[in-house]
C-alpha cells in the first residue's frame, strides 16, 4: 500500500513525517504529536475540499472507525446546493464585471435601464453590469469634417467650394441622447448653412475677397443650427479650403481675374502717381498764395504810408501854404526834369552864366573826354544867345529875389 493511500489505519508514512512513531489511542490515527513538522498536503487538501463539496450535495463520506473498519454512510443529497453555488460564482463575475475607468479626456454618460442618469468624471468607477450602460466620449480632442460641395450662387452662377469644420463635444449628454448620428447631423447642418450663405452671395465675391467673410457666415449659422438641435457641440473654426469656377468653365474665369488684377495694378499705380503730383501741385499754389498775400501787405503797408505822408503834408501845408507849394513844386520839376534831355539856364546879374549837362552827365564814364567838348562848345555858344531870352531870364531872377526878400520880411 502507498504511504498516502487512504484507509491505512493511521499507518501513514509520508516522506516529511520524519519516521514519527504511530499513534495507538487515536482512532483513525494519523503521525502523532509534533513530530508532524513537513508541508501540507496538496492531495489531502484537495481530498478535503472534494469531500465538503461532497457534503453541501448530499454526497459526502461518513468518517472511519478508529480500527480502520469503519464503514462509509450515505447522506441525503441537496437539490439547492449547485445552483446556490453557481449563483455565488455568477454574482462574483458580474460584480467584478462592473468596474471601469474613465479616462482623463473622456467623460461617462451612465444610462440606467436606457435612461439618463448621471456623468462620471475621470477616475476608476462601478456600475452594476447590465442595469447601466456607460457610455465613454471624448471630451477634448477636435473632431473634423471636410465638404466639398458645387452649388449656385446669387448672380446664377456655379461655384465649387471645399470646406472644412472643426468642432468639439461639450455637452456629452446631449451628443449621446438628442442626435442618433451626430457626425452625419453636423455634416448635414453645415452643408444646409454653406449652401444658404453661397446662394446669397455673387461669385465674384466667393472667388476673390469673399472667402473670410463666407467662414465667418457660415460659422455663425451653423452653430445656430446646431444650437436648436441640441447636438452639445461648439463649432471652433470653419476653413474655407478653396473655392473655384467648374472645370469647364475655369480659363474664362482665370482670364477675368488676371483683368481684374490688371485693373487693380493700374489703379493703384495712377493713385502712386496722383500722390506724387499732387502734393507739389499743393505746394505751388501754397507759395503763390503767399505771394499774393505778401503783395497785399505791401501795397497795403505802401497805400497806408502815402497817406500818413500826405495828412502829414496836409497839416504843414496848413501852416505855410506858400512854402509847401514851393517845396512841392520844386520837387515835382526835380522829379520831371530828371527823366528829360532838356538843359535848364538860370541867368541872373549877380552870376555869371552856368550851363548844366544833365544829359550828358548820365551817359556813360568812359566818354567823359566827348561830354568836356560838348560842354565847352555850349558854353561857347551863350554869346549868341537872342538878347530877349536873356532879358527875360534877368527880370524872371529879379522877381523871384524879391519875392525871397518879402518871405524873410514877413
Amino acid at each position: 500500500m502507498a504511504w498516502n493511500e487512504p484507509g491505512g489505519g493511521g499507518n501513514q508514512h509520508d516522506p516529511w513525517s520524519g519516521g514519527g512513531r504511530r499513534g495507538s489511542g487515536n482512532g483513525g490515527g494519523g503521525n502523532g504529536g509534533g513530530n508532524n513538522q513537513g508541508p501540507p498536503d496538496l492531495d489531502e487538501a484537495l481530498k478535503k475540499f472534494q469531500d465538503k463539496i461532497n457534503k453541501m450535495l448530499g454526497g459526502g463520506r461518513g468518517k472511519r472507525g478508529g480500527g480502520g473498519n469503519g464503514g462509509t454512510g450515505g447522506g441525503k443529497r441537496n437539490v439547492f446546493a449547485l445552483p446556490g453555488l453557481l449563483l455565488i460564482v455568477a454574482l462574483a463575475i458580474w460584480a467584478a464585471t462592473g468596474f471601469y475607468l474613465v479616462d482623463q479626456s473622456e467623460r461617462g454618460v451612465v444610462l440606467r435601464f436606457g435612461k439618463f442618469q448621471e456623468i462620471v468624471n475621470p477616475g476608476l468607477h462601478w456600475n452594476p453590469p447590465l442595469i447601466d450602460d456607460v457610455r465613454m466620449v471624448n471630451v477634448t480632442r477636435v473632431r473634423s469634417i471636410t465638404q466639398t460641395k458645387s452649388m449656385l450662387t446669387q448672380d446664377e452662377n456655379i461655384v465649387e467650394v471645399e470646406m472644412s469644420a472643426q468642432y468639439r463635444v461639450a455637452d456629452p449628454a446631449d451628443f449621446v441622447l438628442n442626435v442618433r448620428n451626430p457626425d452625419i447631423t453636423i455634416e448635414n447642418a453645415l452643408d444646409s448653412a454653406l449652401r444658404h450663405v453661397v446662394g446669397g452671395t455673387e461669385m465674384d465675391q466667393i472667388l476673390t475677397s469673399g472667402r473670410e467673410l463666407l467662414a465667418d457666415t457660415v460659422s455663425t449659422r451653423l452653430q445656430t443650427y446646431l444650437n436648436n438641435y441640441n447636438i452639445g457641440v461648439t463649432i471652433q473654426t470653419i476653413n474655407v479650403e478653396s473655392t473655384s469656377a467648374p472645370d469647364a468653365v475655369q480659363e474664362a474665369f482665370d482670364d477675368v481675374i488676371k483683368a481684374r488684377e490688371d485693373r487693380q495694378r493700374s489703379i493703384n499705380q495712377a493713385i502712386g502717381y496722383a500722390n506724387a503730383i499732387i502734393p507739389v501741385a499743393q505746394g505751388q499754389a501754397q507759395r503763390m498764395i503767399e505771394q499774393a498775400q505778401g503783395y497785399r501787405e505791401s501795397v497795403v503797408a505802401d497805400a497806408q504810408g502815402n497817406s500818413n505822408r500826405f495828412n502829414s503834408l496836409l497839416s504843414e501845408y496848413r501852416n505855410a501854404p506858400q512854402i509847401m507849394r514851393d517845396r512841392m513844386y520844386i520837387e515835382t520839376m526835380s522829379e520831371v526834369l530828371s527823366s528829360t534831355s532838356k538843359v535848364l539856364v538860370d541867368i541872373s546879374e549877380s552870376s555869371p552864366l552856368m550851363v548844366l549837362p544833365l544829359d550828358q552827365l548820365q551817359k556813360n564814364q568812359g566818354g567823359s573826354a566827348e561830354s568836356n567838348e560838348d560842354t565847352a562848345r555850349q558854353s561857347g555858344g551863350q554869346a549868341g544867345m537872342d538878347p530877349r531870352l536873356l532879358d527875360r531870364l534877368r527880370n524872371n531872377n529879379q522877381s523871384q529875389t524879391s519875392n525871397s526878400i518879402r518871405r524873410e520880411g514877413r
